[in-house]
Order: structure tokens, then sequence, then C-alpha cells
């Protein structure tokens, strides 16, 4: 099939030319990464690619990379190309009161729609009182915050780390902040659901993850009472942009809606405000 509507991607990194990828301790998960990390991505090379997979919008996301300057990178992609992505920046809770200015200058200057943490960059869990600071800035500003759950692909621990249980606590904290829960959850799939199913700021989006490898449990909430609560995301140079379509368009969907829900319009309605 071909779809019948444009993606919208969620999230999609800074890709530079890195020989020495092997170094990387994520490379044992993800076929052709190295290709996308010998030779490296422009943005231009970046935007042909969403060209040719159906893909008219995406989230960048800058504050992962120490060595480069990803925040310009960003903002040198938005100058260049204003209609097709939106920033996004990790907030380390390790930089304090000088993290919430940046990343308030970003959003109130620059227009950048999304913060995110993660907690195997940081060391830090989640429902730590480091995170919260960065929790309420987020809610003040009115953007929603993207927090890495699952067993993550680097060499660092996973369930004091990134347990998405962590996210009832921040959930009931913080109701008026939109959440959403990156990165898959996998294996706590099932624990997804249910904290899904609580909370009505909590959702869902596939980063990190081929689409078919989306948790069973994540599947069947889709195709029943969460149509409106998970979003595609690529996690861009991780998975390649060609293969997300195609798994896309092989997913089984009840019917068209919810392809189009998970594909395009609830990232839009959830990180951009759209209706």
């Amino acid at each position: 099939m071909t779809l019948e509507f444009p993606l919208f991607d969620a999230w999609i990194n800074m890709t530079p030319r890195n020989p020495e990828y092997e170094k990387l301790d994520v490379t044992y998960l993800y076929p052709g990464l190295a290709d996308r990390y010998i030779n490296g991505r422009t943005t231009e090379q970046i935007v042909q690619e969403m060209d040719e997979t159906g893909i008219d919008q995406a989230i960048l996301t800058a504050g992962y990379d120490s060595v480069n300057d990803d925040r310009t990178w960003i903002l040198d992609s938005l100058a260049k190309f204003p209609d097709r992505f939106f920033g996004s920046v990790v907030v380390d809770p390790h930089a304090g009161l000088k993290g919430l200015k940046e990343l308030e200058r970003l959003v109130t200057q620059d227009g950048f729609k999304l913060a995110r943490v993660s907690a195997y960059n940081s060391m830090i869990p989640y429902n730590d009182p480091r995170h919260y600071p960065v929790y309420a800035k987020c809610a003040e500003l009115g953007i929603p915050i993207s927090i890495n759950v699952g067993v993550p692909g680097p060499l660092v621990p996973a369930a004091q780390m990134q347990d998405p249980i962590q996210l009832d606590q921040i959930c009931y904290f913080f109701p008026e902040l939109t959440v959403i829960m990156a990165h898959c959850g996998d294996p706590w799939g099932e624990l997804c659901v249910k904290l899904m199913l609580k909370w009505k700021n909590l959702f869902y989006m596939s980063s990190a993850f081929a689409p078919k490898h989306i948790p069973k449990p994540v599947i069947h909430y889709m195709n029943t009472r969460g149509a409106d609560k998970v979003m595609f995301a690529s996690g861009y140079p991780l998975i390649g942009l060609d293969r997300c379509l195609r798994e896309i368009e092989a997913m089984d969907f009840r019917d068209e809606e919810r392809r189009r829900k998970f594909g395009r319009d609830n990232a839009r309605r959830v990180i951009l405000g759209e209706d």
C-alpha cells in the first residue's frame, strides 16, 4: 500500500560524520547505522530522505552531542527549512538554573516545541528531585516533555534509571504537564499501557524502535482505547526513514484513521498543539 497522508517524525538527531562509529555502544542494535555514521548526513540529505519517504515535517533534537554544536545545527536547519522542522532539546538536570534558562530561551525566542530528559545520559532517575525543576519549567512554558523509558541501548543500568513506573509519580505531581514516553519502554509495554490508561496527560512515541518491533500490548492499545495516545518517531539515524515507511505501511491497524493518528495526527496535536 501507499500512505495517503504525509508522515510526521517526532524525533530526528544530528548525524555528523563519525568514522569511529564502532566505538558507540548502540551499533549492535541497529542494522544500517554504520553507513549513516561513517558518511554522516547533512540537513539537505535528511530532507531528501524525508521527501523520498513521505515525511513532510519532523522534530529535530539537540543536547545529546557534547562535541558538535547541535543547537546551532537545529537553528540553522530551522532557518533553511522553516516549513519542515521544529526544535527540541535534551535538558541536563545537572545544569541547574543554567539549563532551565537555556530551555526557556530556546522555547520563547527560537520556537522550540519540546523538551527531553534521558536518564541514561544524566544517570539521574526521573523521580529524583533534581528533575523536578525541569518538569515545572515545561509546565510553565506549556510544552510537553519527552522521557526515555525502557532498557537503554547504551550499556548503563535500566531499572534504576528508565523503569516507566517512575512516571506514575511525575504525572500525579504535575497534572498540568504533558509527558511523552519515548523509546518504547520495552520490556515494560504492558506497564506503559496501564499508565496511559490511568493518566490523561501521558503519551507514547516509538522513537529508536522499528515500527514492527513496537511492543504488542501497545499495538493492541492503539487498536482499542489508545488511538489518540501513540505517535511515530524514528530516532534517526538509529532507524532508517525508508524502513519506517515500509513498516508503518505494513502495520496491522483496525482502520486507516488509526494509522494516520499514529503516523501524523497525534504528534501534531500533542507536540505542536494542533486541533
